[in-house]
């Protein structure tokens, strides 16, 4: 796949199971990963509990999909969701696809657009069940999308340990058995946690997280490039107490 700007990206939004007060910071956040060519949100838009949608999707030209709800208490937006993206990835138009739900009932669909080959991003609620965040290359957690005035992001509450998960990629990434690359540490651990994100802690960025770890000695390098490599170590391998 090419870098992101070629990247064409389908967002799929369930709206009776997302929130619409960071519809914005969500769209600014796919375009990390690439373009998004397609913007759609399901409901029934004849009802009154999307109606903090309306005016968002106008602003941000996603395109509103009517599903009515045809059995009571059965969803029929994940079904209609689900076959459009089966359409979108047999037509070939896109690269990848964005989920934006908190819903289990779209684990099978992530499995079956990754085993075609694309790139999957999730976002939902902390509340997501982890079968469907596992099932995604990505999982954003829109907790840490939210606006705030603070200088740090707030921290999600029930993520995983920190420290037993930093040390175990600072062990898994070690060259030469001393030293291991930030990139590397942030590559492994994006491969087997799917929703890892430094700002689920309450950080920015990766480099910023490691410094504030006692447990962990950061070295600064510059490439011949004049880029800063940043490189990690447990300070127990020095001897010193975590």
């Amino acid at each position: 796949m090419a870098n992101g700007e070629t990247v064409r990206l389908a967002v799929l939004i369930d709206a009776d199971n997302a929130t619409s007060g960071v519809i914005k910071e969500l769209l600014e956040e796919v375009t990390k990963f690439g373009t998004p060519t397609i913007k759609r949100a399901y409901g029934d838009w004849t009802t009154q509990n999307l109606v903090g949608w309306k005016d968002r999707l106008h602003r941000h030209a996603v395109q509103p999909m009517q599903q009515f709800a045809y059995t009571k208490g059965k969803n029929a937006t994940d079904s209609a969701l689900i076959i459009d993206a089966m359409d979108l990835l047999y037509a070939g138009n896109v690269d990848g696809f964005c989920i934006v739900a908190s819903d289990s009932d779209y684990t099978r669909l992530a499995t079956r657009l990754r085993e075609a080959g694309k790139l999957v991003l999730g976002m939902g609620e902390r509340k997501t069940p982890e079968a469907f965040i596992a099932a995604c290359d990505r999982f954003i957690f829109v907790e840490v999308l939210k606006p705030t005035e603070a200088a740090q992001p707030p921290q999600v509450e029930g993520v995983p340990e920190l420290k037993g998960l930093l040390t175990h990629a600072v062990q898994e990434t070690l060259r030469d058995g001393e030293w291991a690359s930030l990139a590397a540490i942030g590559s492994y651990i994006g491969k087997n946690n799917a929703s890892f994100d430094p700002r689920n802690y309450g950080f920015k960025k990766l480099g910023e997280l490691v410094r504030k770890q006692p447990y962990l000695e950061v070295k600064e390098t510059h490439e011949a490039s004049g880029l800063l490599f940043l490189q990690v170590r447990l300070r127990s391998s020095l001897g010193v107490e975590r």
